[in-house]
């Protein structure tokens, strides 16, 4: 690794909260994962980039769901940041950061089911289902769920069905 973790910086990041019209949360299984991995679409903010506009290619990336299928409802108030696990870092990114500096963006998604693509370009994703909230924390990555636990508490009352 080099350099000790406390002096690398973190990667600036965008993640999506995606809710169905029934409340539930977009899920998708790490493709590149063995283990049980579901996480929410995120990824790596482009220079000049906005939170919300990296999120909404992120989305696109990552689920084939285009801006014109979502709502935009709220993004989270401050960057939220997390560590990677030690053995991690010189794995991920080249090993330049330390973990992630994230904004999340709560979209609601007003298409249907048939609308969601995961075989893009560079597909993430080898399955998705919708879940609800609590299971998406127990569903995450041990070192993500503190920063998971934060974002949807954040958006908690927002997680609501559409009728």
């Amino acid at each position: 690794m080099g350099k000790d973790k406390s002096e690398l910086p973190y990667r600036p990041c965008a993640g999506v909260v995606l809710l169905n019209k029934d409340g539930l949360i977009f899920a998708g299984q790490r493709l590149d994962s063995e283990i049980p991995a579901w996480q929410m679409p995120q990824g790596g903010i482009d220079k000049g980039e906005s939170p919300r506009v990296a999120a909404l290619r992120e989305l696109f990336e990552e689920t084939g769901i285009d801006a014109a299928q979502v709502s935009i409802e709220a993004e989270t108030a401050d960057w939220i940041d997390y560590d990677l696990p030690d053995h991690l870092i010189g794995k991920l990114w080249g090993g330049k950061y330390r973990g992630q500096r994230q904004k999340w963006v709560l979209m609601r998604f007003l298409g249907d089911d048939d609308l969601v693509n995961i075989q893009t370009a560079q597909p993430e994703f080898s399955e998705w289902r919708w879940i609800k909230a609590d299971e998406m924390i127990d569903s995450i990555v041990p070192f993500k769920r503190a920063l998971y636990q934060t974002v949807l508490a954040e958006f908690r009352p927002l997680l609501l069905p559409t009728t």
